[in-house]
């Protein structure tokens, strides 16, 4: 029964010295072994923000950039689902109803996302009407948008 109890207090004092050991380390130590890795939502999020570098960069004013990101994202997402069509139509191995029925679901998801990029590019008008945008800011604007 006493070697038992031993262990024990034997294990117990391990643990306790390997956790000196590691508060003891510096803070250096630690940011050295440490790795992070990024979701995918934080990824396209980092690459999000170097797309839309040159529309940061202009000099529009700030709901005009805001815009003009929405409008590339919804463009994006429109090359997305575009793709996506495509490839379910080149797939031989679903079968015809079920093809016909993703089919119809990706084609009203397609056509939402143009019927809001008509109405981002109707308020881009719009807003670019209402700032007074010089001749050259205009031409940034409409450049950006199709970019």
């Amino acid at each position: 029964m006493r070697i038992a109890s031993l262990g024990s207090l034997n294990n117990l004092a391990q643990g306790v010295q390997r956790q000196f050991s590691t508060a003891e380390r510096t803070a250096q130590e630690s940011r050295e072994g440490l790795r992070v890795s990024l979701s995918e939502l934080g990824k396209g999020m980092s690459t999000r923000s170097e797309k839309h570098q040159d529309i940061d960069d202009s000099d529009l004013p700030q709901a005009i950039r805001d815009l003009l990101k929405m409008i590339r994202e919804l463009r994006a997402q429109i090359a997305e689902k575009q793709a996506q069509i495509d490839a379910l139509m080149r797939d031989q191995s679903l079968d015809p109803e079920a093809k016909r029925l993703q089919l119809e679901s990706l084609q009203t998801e397609l056509a939402s996302l143009n019927g809001a990029l008509a109405s981002a590019n109707a308020n881009l008008v719009k807003l670019m009407r209402e700032n007074g945008l010089s001749s050259e800011q205009m031409q940034a604007a409409t450049t950006l948008a199709m970019s």
